[in-house]
């Protein structure tokens, strides 16, 4: 007999292969801005109605034919909406192509406290797909997938790797209110540098550049023609970037530019994956809503359109005249239906009618003599006989009275009712609800007005023309209080709520948790920080850093609290660094803080007062640096007692930081723990210095 063949040795995958076998997303339900105002003042703007389907359907859609196994989901705003429907729909079936669909209702205000929260977690295992929760793509993501894997075999410093689409410098799904540059190594696809060029202001149409950009890569390319896709290839790296730089609030204007721009310190890169042949856009505004839109009835989405019937019930056909049509709909006499319209089930047209490229959703009624013009109707809106819509949208369960005319860019909010004869002259943003001020991370610098004539309207007027139908006046109203424009009274606004950004700055930004006001120098913290941080590892004199930073205060008027904050970041990096080159943290601390001790000094002004702010709020920034750093809770423990020790922070300050709300709340109670015990300390020895001094009187 032959001798048998030797049994094939069965092949141990590494650890890197088994990872990527099951592939993750982290979807950002929310978008943490202002800009789907007045609709995201009740619901979650991932569920508005997008050719009537819920924004997130597109995107977890997208995911399923990625291959995407397992999905984490930020709520955000109105999260028991989202996960309410989320539970309720066919992504929660036994025939989801999903392994693993979690939702997080945690309570973050930014894209930042996300990421953050997320590394906390510990749930990522290998590369992961992050995305908005309003990207709308039909792209195969495997060729980008697999060339961010081939370059994260040759080179482990490339952390992420962005999509982003050709579409031209006007393409109706860009912003226009600013211009995100893109420069690229045409080479390796490595991005350099990121920026957004404003279209008004005093910046002007220019980049800034380190020179050493062009000696260390022969060629490269500025482009302005990219759509950001907002669909991200990253490895868990990204995770720890996030969590080391507490002040990235931002993908882009903060996280994207910071990266780029510390390259030296953090030797991290960023590549780029450019579509030319498939679609992907970010719903990001009330804009982009009907560009993308009049993208999916164009069929430009395919197979993303209304006749696919994503959801269940849905029953769309295609009619050779360009219309999506369910069953049901009742068209009227003489009525006519025009372009690129969808229009849904139990939807009645009388006679007369003119529906021209727009969208009805579901048990609509038009009534006799209408005309609809490039608008969008959700669900169950009436829309009385005689009256004209152009170029806006009504949302579920709103009626407008007979012979109304309303101006193009209006928006009418959930179960608002405009009266008969209403003359809507101006574009307006319309709601029922009193939900006026938003989380920490958005900016509404519009004042509102109070109480006028007993309806109780407070109404805002903008006049910046950054985007289509760019001016809205919004009125913010009761349930009892009617509209018409003769009770309408105007303020004028520099800023649009349209097209309101993740950052109003080109670079990072970020809201104080200290502060109820956005802090109102954007660059100061990044620059500053850097500043210092590089005094420090150079060793410099305390002198020189207090020279340079009064400089920065003087040039951009940055005020204490600011000052504080970038002072904090760089002592934390740099006990940071101190430890990773091998020196214990109780070591680190001591080191930084008794060589720059005058540094401190200088940033607190309140030794001779009885209540202690300017301590508090030193404490509160040095516990915001750490709450996300591993060994975060015994830093704490190191740094209040260091400070104590070098008399920077006295009794009083410390024990009026500990019982501060802002100490206690979230994340940040989770590294008091250790510190515990230095507070029980100085308790103790209050009470008995009270007990010796109550003594000597008796």
């Amino acid at each position: 007999m032959p001798p048998k063949p030797p049994k094939a040795k069965s092949k141990v995958k590494p650890v890197e292969e088994q990872r990527q076998e099951s592939l993750q997303a982290v979807v950002l339900a929310d978008s943490y801005e202002t800009r789907f105002r007045p609709f995201s003042l009740e619901r979650p703007s991932c569920l508005i109605p997008l050719a009537n389907t819920p924004l997130i359907e597109y995107t977890l859609e997208f995911l399923a034919h990625a291959g995407v196994e397992d999905i984490f989901l930020y709520c955000g705003s109105h999260s028991e909406q989202v996960e309410d429907y989320v539970n309720a729909s066919r992504w929660k079936l036994p025939s989801s192509p999903f392994r693993n669909l979690v939702l997080f209702r945690s309570d973050v205000a930014s894209a930042g406290d996300a990421m953050r929260d997320l590394d906390n977690r510990d749930l990522i295992t290998g590369d992961f797909i992050l995305v908005s929760g309003d990207v709308v793509s039909n792209m195969a993501l495997e060729p980008a997938l697999a060339r961010h894997r081939r370059r994260r075999e040759k080179d482990k410093s490339a952390i992420m790797t962005m999509v982003l689409r050709e579409a031209g410098m006007h393409h109706r799904t860009q912003p226009t209110n600013y211009k995100p540059v893109f420069v690229l190594n045409p080479t390796t696809d490595r991005c350099l540098h990121y920026e957004e060029i404003r279209s008004s202001g005093s910046h002007g149409r220019h980049i800034t550049l380190e020179p050493d950009l062009f000696s260390m890569h022969p060629e490269i390319e500025v482009r302005e023609d990219l759509v950001d896709c907002h669909i991200d290839i990253c490895t868990p790296d990204v995770l720890g970037l996030w969590s080391d730089n507490f002040d990235y609030q931002s993908l882009r204007t903060s996280f994207l530019f910071g990266v780029l721009k510390d390259y030296e310190l953090n030797g991290k890169t960023i590549h780029t994956h450019i579509l030319n042949d498939a679609y992907a856009a970010r719903v990001r505004s009330l804009r982009a809503y009907d560009a993308i839109s009049k993208d999916i009835t164009g069929r430009w989405t395919y197979p993303l359109c209304p006749d696919s019937n994503h959801l269940p019930g849905q029953h769309y056909r295609y009619n050779q005249n360009g219309t999506y049509q369910e069953s049901g709909v009742t068209i009227g006499k003489n009525s006519q239906v025009r372009g690129q319209c969808v229009l849904g089930q139990g939807t009645a047209i009388e006679e007369g009618v003119t529906v021209t490229e727009s969208s009805l959703g579901r048990n609509c009624h038009i009534g006799k003599g209408a005309r609809i013009e490039s608008s969008y109707l959700w669900d169950n809106v009436i829309v009385s006989d005689g009256s004209t819509i152009r170029q806006g949208i009504v949302a579920e369960g709103a009626v407008v009275g007979k012979d109304c005319t309303i101006a193009p860019g209006t928006m009418i909010s959930y179960n608002v009712r405009i009266p008969d004869n209403t003359l809507i002259s101006a574009p307006k943003k319309i709601t029922r609800s009193n939900l006026v001020t938003g989380s920490v991370t958005e900016r509404t610098d519009t004042p509102l007005i109070g109480e006028e004539n007993g309806s109780n309207e407070k109404i805002a007027d903008s006049d910046d023309n950054s985007d289509a139908s760019d001016s809205f006046n919004t009125v913010f109203k009761n349930p009892q209080a009617s509209v018409s424009d003769s009770s309408v009274s105007t303020l004028r606004s520099d800023e649009s709520e349209f097209e309101q950004t993740e950052d109003r700055a080109r670079r990072a930004s970020f809201i104080s948790e200290t502060s109820e006001e956005a802090v109102p120098n954007r660059d100061f913290h990044v620059e500053a920080t850097a500043s210092i941080l590089d005094g420090l590892q150079k060793d410099d004199l305390p002198e020189n850093i207090n020279l340079e930073l009064t400089a920065f205060r003087m040039t951009v008027d940055a005020s204490q609290q600011e000052i504080r904050r970038a002072v904090v970041a760089a002592f934390i990096k740099r006990i940071a660094s101190l430890e990773e080159s091998g020196m214990g943290a109780r070591e680190a601390v001591h080191r930084v803080f008794s060589r720059y001790r005058s540094v401190v000094e200088r940033i607190l002004f309140d030794k001779d007062t009885r209540e202690k702010p300017d301590q508090v709020d030193f404490m509160l920034c040095v516990q915001r640096e750490l709450v996300r750093r591993g060994n975060g809770e015994s830093l704490l423990l190191f740094v209040a007692k260091e400070a104590y020790d070098l008399e920077l922070i006295e009794e009083d300050g410390i024990l009026q930081w500990w019982p501060d709300i802002r100490s206690r709340h979230g994340n940040m109670a989770s590294i008091r723990g250790l510190t515990q015990q230095f507070i029980t300390f100085l308790q103790e020895a209050e009470e008995d210095e009270e007990s010796d001094e109550d003594g000597d009187e008796a």
